[in-house]
């Protein structure tokens, strides 16, 4: 029946997209994002569905859609050379075969977020691809809040849809999409036309939120954990009555801390004590092979480099006697060990040259938001107060994604090219809509003054 339902939901939206083409922009990204093809076990399962949604998205802004207000912004440039680098570096990896596989997803997910920008020329396509994502992710995330609350969860135990552990399937990657959408939620709650502000639409939005907040709990992810610390640093910045929120964060924690298993207060617990935890320590030892393998190969080695490591590490072990606690040292060895970094990822495999273009892209965008914040969050006309927040709401999604990969190897992970893919479109969008709103400004300025100019 599930796989009956999302085959008829699927050919649905293939059929609307005739009518609307870019509606098969928004099939795609619920296909990359929940991707149904591995929920299903029939038809979906043996059909190369992300592909022919991707193709079809193309096609209908190729042949159908306006292309005469389309923008190719300098950051869907950087895109273009990081797709190129990361080319050339898989035809010279270390590791070809493996290589070859993940090229096979990376090539897509970046040419759908240097092409996503083209197709948004109005307000509504911004919003309606926000609105999709959050929704697409949302689906898996009140999957895995409903079973975190009726006792399921656990570190690689909560299973959402199915039992897979890739994209964001995997814990700690849905962890950190999990936080960093909470921004786009508000905005969504305070700003969205498709669902106007009203009670329904916050009430939800709340509940969602807190969905999004049991998922660190759920899977037991540290960087979960550190991304919703993160986030909640961010708003006090901002916020009006900042001890006072502090004040009841702190009391919901204390709250909430007997409620949480055992296990979730113990994994938490190692992240101030990090050489207790093999996994700190397998990272610490692959960060460093990885600066060594930099040194020597400067231009990296392709994808799935780390599968050449060999790494020895050291653990320390407590062992308690009586009242005595007694520490002692073991030497460990492992190897083809995960980067565990976006980061140390980018460098490894792509080298320095594709390290500092990736590391541009993503401040790039912090920068461009930040300037569209300040250029329109004064503003008072009927239609410019949603700029701002939006800008705010990807500042912040970055953010957080960028403090959560510092733990998580997801530099290419497609949600968040998205997200960058949402970023540009919104920088060109307003970069050619604004002279024609100040113009409407002062249009309407010139009446009120005219009319005030006329006599009773």
């Amino acid at each position: 029946m599930i796989d009956l339902c999302l085959t008829a939901f699927l050919c649905f939206y293939l059929a609307l997209g005739c009518k609307r083409p870019f509606l098969w922009v928004l099939a795609y990204l619920y296909v990359d994002i929940v991707a149904p093809q591995i929920i299903s076990w029939g038809i979906l399962s043996h059909i190369p569905t992300s592909l022919i949604f991707f193709a079809a998205a193309f096609a209908g802004w190729l042949f159908f859609d306006d292309k005469t207000d389309s923008r190719f912004s300098i950051r869907q440039g950087m895109i273009f050379l990081l797709l190129l680098y990361c080319g050339y570096s898989t035809i010279t990896a270390d590791f070809p075969k493996e290589a070859a596989e993940k090229w096979s997803w990376v090539w897509k997910a970046l040419v759908f977020a240097m092409f996503l920008p083209l197709t948004l020329r109005t307000r509504l396509r911004i919003e309606a691809v926000i609105l999709v994502m959050v929704l697409a992710a949302s689906a898996i995330i009140i999957d895995g809040a409903i079973k975190t609350l009726c006792g399921g969860g656990g570190y690689g135990a909560l299973r959402f849809f199915v039992d897979n552990n890739t994209g964001l399937y995997e814990g700690s990657i849905i962890s950190c999409v999990a936080i960093a959408i909470i921004p786009l939620i508000l905005w969504m709650a305070k700003h969205g036309t498709v669902f106007p502000s009203d009670w329904r639409v916050w009430t939800f939005a709340v509940a969602l939120i807190f969905a999004c907040a049991l998922i660190p709990v759920g899977t037991q992810a540290r960087t979960g954990l550190i991304c919703l610390g993160i986030l909640a640093v961010l708003y006090l910045r901002t916020a009006k009555h900042r001890f006072l929120i502090v004040a009841l964060m702190s009391g919901a924690v204390a709250l909430a801390v007997p409620f949480l298993p055992a296990s979730y207060t113990e994994r938490m617990g190692t992240i101030e004590n990090n050489q207790s935890d093999k996994s700190a320590s397998t990272r610490l030892a692959v960060w460093k092979w990885t600066l060594g393998y930099v040194g020597s190969h400067p231009f990296g080695g392709g994808f799935e480099v780390y599968l050449g490591n060999t790494l020895r590490f050291e653990t320390v072990v407590a062992q308690t006697s009586g009242n005595t606690t007694i520490l002692t040292t073991q030497t460990q060895e492992d190897s083809s060990r995960a980067f565990h970094s976006s980061y140390f990822e980018m460098l490894g495999e792509q080298g320095v040259p594709g390290f500092l273009l990736w590391l541009t892209l993503q401040v790039s965008g912090l920068v461009q938001m930040e300037m569209i914040r300040r250029r329109w969050r004064k503003r008072t006309g009927p239609d410019e107060q949603w700029q701002a927040p939006l800008a705010v709401s990807l500042q912040l999604a970055q953010v957080i994604y960028m403090f959560g990969s510092l733990f998580v190897g997801i530099a290419f992970q497609p949600f968040i090219l998205m997200l960058i893919g949402v970023q540009c479109g919104l920088w060109t969008y307003l970069r050619r809509v604004e002279p024609k709103l100040a113009g409407r400004v002062a249009q309407r300025r010139a009446m009120r003054v005219e009319a005030a100019a006329v006599p009773a």
